[in-house]
């Protein structure tokens, strides 16, 4: 057990309603040498109260390939996770890793190739890319800082990619902060034909320059939630909000919220997302590890589902596995 592990260890809960059905759409997976998050770590975590059935890889620029043409290198991720899909299906007890969101840059003139090396290095799990678009004017003052191109949602050619994913039947996953919302409205209504999945809710920040304005951006960010909403081929994410980059600070207590804590602070975001989206078009996300960095799994899973408990049974499904498994076809 690690330092951090005990930490979390400090807030146990009972598990509400257990045998709720969970299709967790967004996590990650690497071996680093400073911080490991392999198959056993993602399964202690699923495994840890709640009834999580299937999850989805996102790109995190975990195991390129270090040699061959640049442009193929991410589909090393592909290879890496599909190994760990592989593993995870021969243990019907457990969470199986059931879809893949690789990494590509979709400017490029190989695009084609690219998605065709993601398909069949995924052994029928490759199910879109993610190229993110964050973007900010003060990394530095980021935990995890975006790494994307000045104004790459405008960019004609990367328009072009995220249509060509929707042609090809792919989804375009992609994550950014709060000041590009508006960018990425303009991106989905000028590429209406394919899927877009707006994680983490645009990231509102509150460090650095962002510090003191959370009631500030909160209004400018409800707004540009409801004007994404408009455009039918979004789809939200809700969840990963618990990131240093947020600004709740809970990695820095002493010890970790509960979900009661978790609820009083975020409830608003889940909240006005789902009323402006439909639960139709919301599901429930751990970004896990990342998010672990502040609150453990089960906690997560247990503020979400006290936020769930406003909506009708049916609503509740939706968000937590429904939604997930049509827009990923699990």
């Amino acid at each position: 057990m690690t330092e951090h592990d005990t930490w979390l260890a400090q807030r146990r809960e009972d598990i509400i309603d257990p045998g709720r059905e969970i299709v967790d759409p967004h996590h990650h997976l690497w071996r680093r040498a400073d911080w490991h998050y392999e198959l056993d770590e993602l399964w202690a975590d699923t495994g840890d109260g709640h009834n999580v059935v299937q999850t989805v890889f996102l790109e995190c620029r975990s195991e390129y390939h270090e040699d061959g043409p640049e442009h193929l290198r991410p589909v090393g991720e592909t290879h890496y996770v599909a190994e760990l899909a592989r593993q995870s299906m021969a243990d019907a007890g457990r969470a199986t890793i059931a879809g893949i969101v690789g990494g590509a840059d979709l400017r490029l003139p190989q695009l084609d190739a690219v998605l065709d090396a993601h398909e069949s290095a995924g052994n029928g799990l490759f199910r879109g890319i993610r190229h993110a678009g964050a973007r900010d004017p003060h990394p530095e003052a980021l935990t995890i800082a975006g790494r994307a191109d000045a104004g790459l949602y405008q960019d004609p050619q990367f328009r072009a990619g995220v249509a060509r994913l929707g042609e090809r039947g792919y989804s375009y996953d992609t994550w950014h902060y709060h000041h590009q919302n508006a960018d990425f409205c303009a991106l989905a209504k000028a590429v209406p034909g394919t899927t877009m999945i707006l994680d983490h809710f645009g990231t509102p920040l509150g460090v650095g320059p962002y510090a003191g304005q959370r009631e500030s951006i909160f209004s400018r960010w409800q707004d540009d939630i409801a004007a994404i909403a408009e455009c039918p081929n979004v789809v939200a994410k809700l969840g990963g909000l618990a990131m240093p980059d947020n600004g709740f600070g809970w990695h820095q207590q002493s010890q970790p919220p509960g979900s009661d804590e978790f609820v009083e602070a975020q409830a608003r975001y889940y909240h006005h997302t789902i009323r402006c989206f439909g639960a139709e078009r919301c599901m429930f996300e751990s970004n896990f590890p990342v998010d672990r960095l502040s609150l453990s799994y089960h906690v997560l899973w247990n503020g979400l589902k006290k936020i769930a408990a406003d909506y009708s049974e049916a609503e509740q499904n939706m968000m937590f596995s429904g939604t997930a498994r049509r827009v990923y076809r699990l």
